[in-house]
């Protein structure tokens, strides 16, 4: 095997030229192999082989600094570092992190989880680097979804002051996560046609040099406008028009060519582009073939390149369905996403209603403003995105949405722990901070069926609404326990009898919100086999909460336990604590959240057990309680 000639950065140096021919097709096999088993981001790094191996042939990775923009398709750089050796622990606990991690590999040079960063990171190292007086080279890897994203173009702005190297790879290969859409998508379409151009230069220059005298000074005259014939030939020259040398396009599956480019653009004095073109699940049929589907897959069978595991309706699915029908029984209702119609389940809206669609690409804030325009203008908005990226839009909520109280919808998806993706991608900070705007109304479903009766009491409400739901299949108990949703009301589901009461008189409350209400009934089942009755409310609403239900009820208990699937810090139980203390309950009061830490990769409901956030650690804190 190959790969195990490579135990350490710069190894794949040492290669003979066969055996580097031959090492593209293990490194896809062990991709393949992994993936189907461990689930991962398998098109987008099939797709960058080549490219990976051309930077490490090129480059010193132990000197130079290669920056990998989202970094989900760094699977290649972690296994020609070395990591192929333990690759079977990809995004498992206490495995290879699905990211670039620097604490993993010192030649992860950053931890990158979202997109459009990466051309901001290599210019700060670039300058850092100039500061210092070191000599090394910065590379940032970006794929062209990413330049949907208003962040890359802020950096390569402020790119064109820098004179000394640093070179940006432009990975092309028509999609982010689902296929890209916007006018940078389509001028990359045109600048893949830009071999007409560099043919027909190549073709004058030719025969300019045959002619005697005369030939040298037309050529030198048609040196001088070749920024009018690129202007013609190559519409908008974006990059180069900011101060950023333009090269390519290259092929992104030939190692030699890519090599030789990287070679050129090192000398270049100043920011340079490298355009590189390249293939989304390259080698792969059906990762080629549906390369949004192997974006972010779940483990599959690698034969037939479907999922292992049929799954049961997800929450998202229920959202997807609940829009389809909300997209014939009101007009008003549009839809926005940022680059994640798939993801989101917003892809059979869009087939039946496009008119009412917008896929805004990876731009979060514009979503959000664009969505209150919209509002403003008398439409309902539904933007439909990830807790992690919604928390890139902070400012625009607060102030183009809540500040004038408009009627935007939210739906979070992926809220609360997400596993395997890990820190970067953990949706447990929404609830912190939305919760300190003002006006601002949060929901969170305990199963299924009030999923769609949020997003129906979502649709009829005035003014911002978020409903956050988790990843994952959606809860199907409790289907008769169905009271209306009224804003600010919780739910009775348990109390106990006084035939149920505790053993030692105790009485405890369970208040949970969403996800923590399945935990929750756990819990009491458990304690229930203990001798201990605790009742169980579903919160449902995490701002307003219901204040009412909980100061007529405080007296009836000794402790008052909230549960909820966010950070401690802002939270749920951090409000509902204050307006306790507030109110004068002189019971315990105990927040059940998730520590105020960074949450690492690995399975979600074994960082649930490991974050006493399941049935078994909810009954332990009420253990606590009862012995203390």
């Amino acid at each position: 095997m190959i790969l195990e000639k490579i135990q350490k950065e710069n190894d794949i140096k040492k290669l003979t030229p066969d055996e580097l021919a031959r090492l593209p097709r293990e490194i896809r096999r062990l991709l393949i192999d992994t993936v189907s088993e461990t689930g991962g981001h398998l098109a987008s790094n099939l797709g960058v082989v080549e490219l990976t191996m051309a930077l490490h042939l090129t480059f010193d990775v132990t000197k130079d600094k290669i920056v990998w923009d989202v970094g989900h398709q760094s699977y290649t750089h972690k296994i020609l570092t070395g990591r192929w050796k333990n690759f079977s622990s990809l995004r498992q606990f206490g495995g290879l992190s699905g990211f670039p991690n620097p604490c993993e590999n010192e030649h992860d040079t950053f931890v990158t989880g979202h997109a459009t960063t990466s051309l901001s990171l290599g210019l700060g190292m670039a300058w850092a680097r100039e500061l210092k007086g070191e000599n090394h080279h910065v590379i940032s890897v970006i794929g062209d979804g990413s330049l949907t994203g208003g962040m890359a173009y802020e950096a390569i702005n402020n790119a064109s002051m820098l004179k000394k190297n640093y070179i940006i790879v432009l990975n092309d290969n028509n999609m982010s996560i689902s296929e890209n859409v916007g006018g940078m998508s389509k001028g990359l379409v045109r600048m893949r046609t830009s071999t007409v151009y560099k043919g027909m230069k190549e073709s004058v220059h030719t025969t300019l040099d045959k002619i005697p005298v005369y030939g040298e000074r037309i050529a030198a005259s048609i040196h001088r406008t070749k920024s009018g014939i690129k202007q013609l030939l190559i519409p908008g020259m974006t990059f180069e028009q900011m101060g950023v040398l333009y090269l390519g396009p290259v092929d992104g599956h030939n190692v030699a060519r890519m090599r030789q480019v990287f070679e050129e653009a090192s000398q270049v004095e100043g920011p340079v582009l490298v355009h590189v073109m390249t293939k989304k699940g390259y080698g792969f049929k059906p990762a080629e073939n549906h390369p949004a589907r192997f974006h972010g897959a779940d483990p599959f069978d690698k034969s037939k390149g479907i999922p292992k595991k049929l799954k049961d309706p997800t929450y998202t699915d229920i959202f997807s369905t609940v829009m389809r029908k909300f997209g014939d029984r009101e007009k008003k209702v549009v839809a926005i996403t940022a680059a994640m119609m798939d993801g989101t389940g917003l892809k059979r809206f869009h087939n039946m209603f496009p008119e009412r669609f917008f896929d805004v690409g990876i731009a979060e804030e514009h979503a959000i403003t664009f969505a209150a325009a919209m509002a403003k203008e008398g439409l309902i908005p539904v933007v439909a995105m990830y807790s992690t990226f919604l928390q890139r839009a902070y400012d625009q909520l607060l102030n183009d949405v809540c500040v004038q109280h408009l009627h935007v919808i939210l739906a979070v998806d992926r809220a609360g722990i997400v596993g395997k993706d890990g820190v970067t991608h953990q949706g447990v900070f929404d609830i912190s901070f939305l919760s300190s705007m003002p006006g601002m109304t949060i929901l969170a479903p305990k199963n299924k069926w009030e999923l769609s009766d949020m997003m129906k009491f979502a649709v009829k409400y005035d003014g911002p609404i978020a409903i956050r739901y988790p990843r994952g299949e959606a809860c199907t108990l409790w289907k008769e326990q169905r009271a209306p949703i009224e804003l600010g009301k919780c739910e009775e589901l348990y109390i106990p009898s006084k035939n149920e009461q505790s053993k030692d008189g105790k009485r405890v409350m369970l208040f949970a919100l969403g996800s923590m209400v399945k935990s929750a009934m756990e819990a009491k089942d458990i304690l229930a086999e203990e001798g201990i009755a605790v009742s169980v409310v579903n919160a449902r609403f995490a701002q307003p909460f219901d204040k009412e239900y909980l100061e007529k009820k405080m007296v009836k208990y000794d402790a008052i336990v909230t549960l909820e699937e966010n950070v401690k810090s802002g939270g749920f139980g951090e409000h509902v604590a204050a307006f306790l203390c507030e109110s004068g309950y002189q019971g315990l009061v105990h927040n059940i959240a998730v520590p105020d830490e960074f949450v690492q990769h690995g399975d979600a409901e074994l960082l649930k057990h490991k974050l006493a956030l399941d049935g078994e650690g909810v009954a332990e804190t009420v253990r606590e309680i009862y012995e203390g």
